[in-house]
């Protein structure tokens, strides 16, 4: 399959090449030209399968035609080591826990397979050179990416993160590896970060130096797997009888998440609207009643890996949709939320279920709480556990929350960062000596 730029005025790419450069070279994001539509009896049957078999069929859809089954069948076996189970949070209302990888996040999924897919191909290139993994973070990005890509030969890793802007927790799991992971800490905000990746790969001088790839949600192996876990909630549901009229509300920051969702629904999957749920930072929600796409400075907030002003993946839900605000929504309404409203919520859900929502799932359930309309069934995305923001959780729901083992063994290292300005000019100059 051929991959297109959002942009249009970049040469068609093959699979390897959208994995390995990343960004096209006008700039825009990668799409696959044709999203194949799944048969009418895998849904009638999904029900009976595993995640693993519904996501290797899944990815045989999107990679088949440029992967040997054995081998995407292998990649997707060993990036899914672990469950996304859909749990009762109250009637009508459930949770896709996808805190269950290596580290607690909904991000382990695509970074693990983009690191094994990346790797894949890297083998199959055998020339030698080291491929230089770019990645932004806002929190939960870059500790995934980090521990899905720590220790694969050929690959270095580099996580540039705002100062000060993600949680303790999240900072260690990025901070601490060493080896082939660097943690860049850049005096700014998450769009920052962002714009020294996208400036990085279109300076000529740096990309004939370096080979450069990104692993945010702009790489198409890091998006599109993300596919997988919709189908299963849709699968669990469908075990349950309850997926008839199924609302699936996704907390919503650089907007990868639901738009691997949205692709999930062109490939058939059967869910009756989506609901993107921000945080303070509402451009997508202002463009849902406006029309009017306006992006701005990122505010900071208590959800903070949703704290993104010009969410890059816009891009692909325009795409998508060619450009059509009234086909968008049809399918997506928009739910905004306060950092007070969010604290709110997860002390209300923790005091009258029981369920300990981290600041970004609470704000999916809130806006399903909200948003239900009679006869639906709605699942909101957790995605991350509520451990990684203890500091944040533990004062609001008033109870402690533990840290799993996995999550503590980060906390014991020694923190490893290189400060870093704003200025592309100084980012490119740390590059070209490495």
């Amino acid at each position: 399959m051929k991959y297109y730029s959002t942009n249009h005025h970049a040469p068609a790419a093959s699979l390897e090449e959208a994995v390995v450069k990343g960004l096209a070279s006008d700039r825009g994001l990668f799409m696959p030209e044709h999203i194949d539509r799944l048969p009418d009896e895998f849904f009638e049957n999904i029900d009976k399968f595993t995640f693993q078999e519904i996501a290797c069929r899944v990815a045989e859809a999107f990679f088949g035609e440029d992967i040997p089954k054995e081998d995407i069948d292998r990649i997707v076996c060993d990036t899914l080591a672990f469950d996304c189970p859909v749990v009762e949070v109250e009637p009508s209302i459930y949770s896709l826990e996808l805190f269950h990888g290596p580290t607690l996040a909904f991000k382990d999924v695509g970074a693990r397979f983009m690191a094994r897919l990346l790797q894949y191909f890297i083998k199959r290139q055998n020339d030698g050179k080291e491929v230089n993994v770019l990645v932004a973070t806002s929190g939960d990005t870059g500790s995934a990416v980090a521990n899905g890509f720590l220790g694969v030969e050929g690959i270095h890793v580099y996580v540039l993160y705002p100062k000060g802007k993600v949680s303790p927790i999240q900072e260690c799991q990025f901070t601490t590896l060493g080896k082939n992971i660097t943690a860049i800490e850049v005096d700014g905000v998450f769009d920052d970060c962002q714009s020294l990746v996208k400036s990085a790969f279109m300076d000529a001088e740096l990309c004939d130096h370096i080979k450069l790839t990104s692993a945010n949600s702009i790489n198409v192996a890091r998006f599109l797997p993300q596919a997988f876990y919709y189908f299963n909630a849709y699968a669990r549901m469908k075990e349950k009888g309850l997926a008839d009229q199924l609302v699936i509300s996704v907390p919503s920051g650089n907007f990868g998440n639901i738009t691997a969702g949205l692709f999930a629904h062109r490939m058939g999957l059967p869910i009756k609207r989506f609901i993107a749920a921000n945080n303070a930072n509402d451009i997508f929600y202002n463009y849902l009643m406006t029309g009017v796409y306006s992006p701005k400075p990122s505010r900071q907030t208590i959800a903070n890996a949703m704290d993104v002003g010009d969410p890059s993946n816009f891009a692909r839900i325009l795409d998508l949709y060619g450009c059509d605000h009234g086909r968008i929504t049809s399918l997506i309404s928009g739910a905004t939320y306060t950092d007070e409203q969010i604290a709110e919520t997860m002390k209300e859900c923790h005091d009258t279920t029981g369920y300990t929502l981290d600041p970004h799932g609470a704000c999916g359930y809130r806006a399903l709480k909200e948003g239900l309309r009679p006869g639906e069934t709605g699942v909101f995305l957790e995605t991350a556990h509520p451990a990684k923001f203890k500091d944040t959780v533990e004062p609001i729901i008033g109870a402690e929350v533990t840290i799993p083992d996995r999550l503590a063994a980060f906390m014991k290292g020694e923190k490893q960062s290189v400060p870093m300005t704003t200025e592309f000019a100084d980012f490119k100059s740390f590059l070209m000596t490495r």
